[in-house]
C-alpha cells in the first residue's frame, strides 16, 4: 500500500493541475468535472443535521473515524460546489485529527478560488472547512477521551 499523501502534496498536486487552464471558464469546467466524479452520498444523510450552515446550496457531508483517521463523504445539489466539497475531500480525507485540524489548505487561494468565487460561495467553502475541521475535533476528543 502506498503511503498516504501529506495534506500539502494534495494541495500542491491540486493547485499544479490548476496552473494547466488558461481561463477561468476551464478551471470551473474542472470543478464541475471534479464534482461529477465525487461518489454520490446515500440519501438516508441528505438531512438537516448533515447540511452545512451558511451554504447557499444544500451540501451535505458526514465523517466516518476507520484506524484513527477520518474519511469524509459529501454531496451537493449544485455542481460547482459538489466540485469544491470534493477538492477538499481529496485534501483532508483518510487524514488524522490533528493533520486535519492543523491544515492551513492554502491551495484554496493559490489557485485563485477566493477571488473567483462569489461572496456567498467563499462563505460556504468556509463553512465547509469549518464542518470538517469540527468533525476533525470531535474525533479527536473522542479518540483522546
Amino acid at each position: 500500500m502506498n503511503a498516504v499523501q501529506t495534506i500539502q502534496e494534495t494541495e500542491d498536486e491540486i493547485t499544479e493541475e490548476f496552473s494547466l487552464f488558461d481561463t477561468w471558464e476551464d478551471k470551473y469546467e474542472y470543478i464541475i468535472d471534479l464534482g461529477k466524479k465525487l461518489e454520490p452520498l446515500d440519501t438516508k444523510y441528505k438531512i438537516d443535521e448533515y447540511k452545512i450552515k451558511g451554504c447557499q446550496s444544500q451540501v451535505w457531508l458526514i465523517a466516518n473515524e476507520k484506524e484513527g483517521r477520518i474519511f469524509f463523504k459529501a454531496d451537493s445539489d449544485a455542481v460547482i460546489v459538489k466540485g469544491l466539497v470534493s477538492m477538499l475531500i481529496r485534501v483532508l480525507s483518510g487524514h488524522t485529527p490533528k493533520e486535519i485540524l492543523d491544515a492551513t489548505l492554502e491551495f484554496i487561494d493559490k489557485i485563485g478560488m477566493k477571488n473567483h468565487l462569489a461572496q456567498t460561495r467563499s462563505n460556504g467553502l468556509l463553512s465547509m472547512v469549518k464542518q470538517m475541521k469540527n468533525y476533525a475535533l470531535a474525533y479527536q476528543v473522542k479518540m483522546n477521551g
